[in-house]
């Protein structure tokens, strides 16, 4: 248990830092594992590393899962490993999956809608002037953050059952590596000079790719994480809830 500071929250154990720096050092020997190259940046690639991120946030709660994503994402960005969209893909995915799992409903929503509407509307360049079809399974994932899907999955990662467990695992995962297929994708916008002809061939190319692959690492995010979560939980290694 964590010691209560005068202000009433609770300092950071031993095991939430040491957990935190082995999944950081995970994430980034994952980042080494090429899973699919990203369209747009020639050499780079979507790593292993994709499917831990929404476990990272699961397990060490939003803050300290975006810590250890970005810690663990510089080192493999530093070693031409990672590319920026992949640096904040993972990071957003981590803190999404995070809030998702403590249910902060709002915050959740409010960053995912928050990146949504900078992707879709980007002046110029943005899916929603060029090719609006690419927006449709980002918008699948909004609806379900708005839906009573979202607070069902919160409260399934206290089931018993393996079917409620795999349930819980699978829509959180979808939900935030989409929210951090839009940061991707956004930091893509931004890196990148604001070419139409450029930017439609990508709309174009990924609309019904995209959705495939982050339902795969959703998949692999579930399964990984069920059998981790159960692991940890009878470990008795798993860091406080509230962080």
């Amino acid at each position: 248990m964590t010691a209560p500071t005068i202000t009433g929250r609770k300092k950071p154990a031993a095991k939430d830092i040491a957990l935190t720096a082995v999944l950081a050092s995970l994430y980034a020997v994952l980042s080494l594992l090429k899973i699919s190259p990203i369209i747009g940046l020639q050499g780079q690639a979507i790593t292993a590393a994709a499917i831990i991120a929404p476990l990272m946030g699961i397990i060490l709660g939003p803050y300290f899962g975006a810590l250890s994503t970005f810690l663990g994402g510089t080192v493999g960005f530093f070693l031409d490993f990672f590319s920026p969209p992949s640096l904040a893909s993972g990071v957003v995915t981590a803190t999404c999956s995070g809030l998702i799992h403590r249910g902060k409903q709002l915050q959740a929503t409010s960053i995912y809608l928050t990146l949504f509407l900078l992707l879709a509307l980007y002046q110029n360049i943005g899916p929603v002037w060029l090719f609006p079809p690419y927006i449709w399974f980002q918008t699948i994932g909004l609806l379900i953050l708005l839906s009573p899907l979202h607070r069902i999955a919160t409260q399934k990662f206290r089931a018993k059952n393996n079917s409620g467990i795999l349930y819980a695992f699978f829509v959180t995962s979808l939900v935030s590596t989409l929210a951090g297929q839009i940061a991707g994708t956004l930091t893509l916008e931004l890196i990148h000079i604001p070419d139409v002809n450029y930017f439609l061939g990508i709309w174009v190319t990924t609309a019904f790719l995209y959705p495939v692959e982050r339902i795969i690492i959703a998949l692999g995010a579930t399964f990984t994480g069920v059998a981790l979560h159960k692991t940890l939980n009878l470990s008795n290694i798993r860091p406080d809830s509230n962080h």
